[in-house]
């Protein structure tokens, strides 16, 4: 008469013993954190508690470091050059976020807070080029082109500043953007190199819808990690290509064209 045959066990293999180890600490986590239990809802508690400090501690690091850098319009150091970030563009006029970029830079060269423009954002496609649109908006209002320098591989904050430093040459710069970026606009800029100060559009909450200003500066809080990312290694930028001497060319011109009144 035949036997019964027992059912196999699972070898004693390492993937054995690593599926059986794995299913008991599954098991032991989901006990430890029941929320059906006293201790398990302490647990949790405790655990959301530490979660939630740690993903605000890269923006409160890195607002603790680009705020002192950040300065109203009237008090903000001469420096040569003011930096304005690209915000957008609609088919070749600016969006309200980067116009309000765009007269607060118009706001400090015709203060004499900086001589030389440097414009930098997106172009990654020939039909979109935020470039081309700032420069055409500071020429409509009456700023020389041969004192606004075109950066076109600005991609992000950190490529930005770190082709400023080291194709464009920029060693002091006034960064121009709204108030919710700035002070990341500052740290980065600090950490490419550059001697930067930042002044903040107090315009911004006008400038387009209240859940599109408090959206942006949610985004802060999840762009401060690649922001300490960045910073602490550096990466090259998408194109960095030669040095350019555009910047140093306009500050040769800009006495010229210096704005008066």
């Amino acid at each position: 008469m035949l036997g019964i045959m027992p059912r196999p066990r699972s070898p004693r293999t390492g993937l054995g013993v690593f599926r059986r180890g794995f299913s008991r600490g599954i098991r032991a986590f989901t006990r430890a954190f029941s929320l059906r239990t006293l201790p398990g809802r302490r647990r949790s508690f405790q655990a959301l508690s530490v979660a939630t400090i740690l993903f605000f501690v890269p923006i409160v690091y890195v607002r603790a470091v680009g705020d002192p850098y950040v300065y109203s319009a009237a008090d903000v150091p001469v420096e040569p050059v003011g930096i304005v970030f690209g915000a957008g563009v609609q088919g070749d006029q600016p969006t309200n976020y980067l116009v309000g970029r765009l007269d607060l830079a118009l706001e400090l060269w015709r203060a004499g807070k900086f001589k030389v423009f440097l414009v930098t954002g997106d172009n990654s496609t020939p039909t979109y080029n935020e470039p081309k649109a700032m420069r055409d908006y500071l020429e409509a209002h009456g700023v020389p082109s041969d004192v606004i320098v075109l950066d076109y591989a600005g991609f992000d904050t950190w490529q930005s500043c770190d082709r400023a430093k080291r194709v464009f040459g920029v060693d002091h710069a006034i960064l121009i953007s709204q108030s919710f970026h700035v002070p990341r606009a500052a740290y980065l800029c600090r950490a490419a190199g550059i001697d930067a100060y930042g002044v903040g559009d107090p315009n911004g909450w006008n400038e387009g819808p209240s859940t599109e200003w408090i959206k942006d500066n949610l985004r802060e809080v999840a762009a401060s990690f690649n922001a300490v990312y960045q910073a602490t290694i550096k990466p090259d930028p998408m194109f960095l290509g030669p040095q350019d001497d555009g910047v140093a060319s306009a500050l040769r011109s800009s006495a010229a064209n210096a704005p008066t009144g």
